[in-house]
């Protein structure tokens, strides 16, 4: 008897989609190259920023909302922090693509911010030293999700709702037969439904289409503050973005015990996921500490603590692919991806368990669908 729905990819976006499907009564399997949460991916590196006054676009805004509640449900089931509120900032010039863009979608959507001038910003928070030229936009609601604890908390709920996990256990092929054939390292399911959730492996072939996706290696770095603690943790420093060139970002987060992390927003280098280099050069931090010596000094403490490889699997707009296999509508694609889509996690769950159930999402994503590609760029 084939399963209703095959979850192929267990990360942020499989587990969530899993535990979704079990809970409403889906016979339902997934599959994991790797044994979840697992570091070769893009579902780890210990925190992840969630905010709401979304400068990437207004749209992502009700998602999020959505996912914020969807987190705190998970919290309550899973009986584990999974969130930890700190407020955001996002510092840059009044009319750069990072504030402007927050602000915009802050006001499109009603959403509470404060908008502070430098001197009043270091006065605030005494860690950070903006430009005369800079502003910052503080949004009291983002703050930071514990990704391994998360992914963690949701397998653990879905196998006890029903998911049958397999870990390990790589998708070799599958084929667009009925019901389609899954074929693994191990042997061979069928089911009525497949979610491909891959990840940075949504760059390999797939049945009747080529999706439009590159693989780059980001670092993610923490600095050993100890000594500073009390004055960098979340209770006085906020998560931050900051557009220190035009449409360049370092991001940050306070330290919740292992340090303070900091990394720069895209501009990693391309990379096959399987082969990516994981080991991090001594000078591989050279620009964020060379950007933070004049902004943000203290947040490098005394030196690097620790480094890690992250995988952005990136569009060519930056924003994520959510929606139908083109030529099978049986495939739903799940690739919420360029670096910004694991905060969204839980609500993207729901929208693709909606669709299965053939129910009408009440979230648009309409937008993230193929279509706003080149047919060339997207089917092979």
């Amino acid at each position: 008897m084939p399963y209703d729905v095959a979850v192929v990819g267990l990360g942020a976006m499989g587990s969530m989609t899993a535990l979704e499907l079990a809970r409403r009564g889906r016979r339902v399997i997934g599959f994991d190259r790797h044994r979840p949460p697992h570091a070769l991916g893009s579902s780890h590196g210990k925190s992840r920023i969630i905010r709401e006054a979304y400068f990437e676009h207004p749209m992502y805004v009700p998602l999020v909302q959505r996912a914020y509640a969807k987190w705190r449900a998970l919290e309550q089931a899973s009986e584990r922090r999974l969130l930890v509120p700190c407020g955001g900032l996002m510092i840059g010039p009044p009319q750069g693509s990072l504030v402007a863009g927050a602000r915009r979608s802050a006001e499109l959507h009603g959403l509470a911010y404060e908008e502070l001038p430098p001197e009043d910003a270091r006065r605030r928070w005494p860690m950070f030293r903006l430009a005369p030229d800079e502003v910052a936009l503080f949004e009291p609601r983002a703050g930071v999700v514990l990704p391994e604890a998360a992914i963690d908390a949701a397998l653990e709920l879905a196998i006890g709702s029903g998911l049958e996990a397999h870990f390990d256990e790589p998708v070799v092929a599958w084929d667009r037969s009925d019901p389609i054939r899954i074929r693994t390292a191990a042997g061979e399911y069928h089911a009525r439904r497949i979610v491909l959730a891959l990840g940075p492996w949504m760059t390999s072939p797939l049945p009747g289409i080529r999706l439009p996706l590159e693989v780059a290696r980001q670092l993610v770095f923490w600095y050993d503050t100890s000594e500073q603690r009390s004055a960098l943790g979340p209770d006085r420093m906020p998560v931050f973005l900051w557009e220190w060139s035009p449409s360049r970002y370092i991001y940050g987060f306070p330290d919740l015990g292992d340090g303070v992390k900091l990394a720069i927003h895209h501009e990693g280098r391309t990379t096959p996921p399987d082969t990516v280099s994981r080991a991090v050069g001594d000078g591989e931090d050279e620009e964020i500490r060379s950007v933070m010596r004049t902004r943000a000094p203290s947040l490098l403490g005394a030196g690097r603590r620790d480094a890690s490889v992250c995988l952005y699997t990136n569009t060519p707009d930056q924003d994520f692919i959510l929606g139908a296999h083109p030529e099978d509508a049986r495939a739903v694609l799940v690739s919420p991806c360029s670096g910004h889509g694991f905060k969204f996690a839980p609500a993207i769950g729901e929208v693709v368990a909606d669709w299965i159930d053939g129910r009408r999402s009440a979230l648009d994503v309409g937008p993230l669908g193929l279509s706003r590609f080149p047919p060339g760029a997207a089917a092979g």
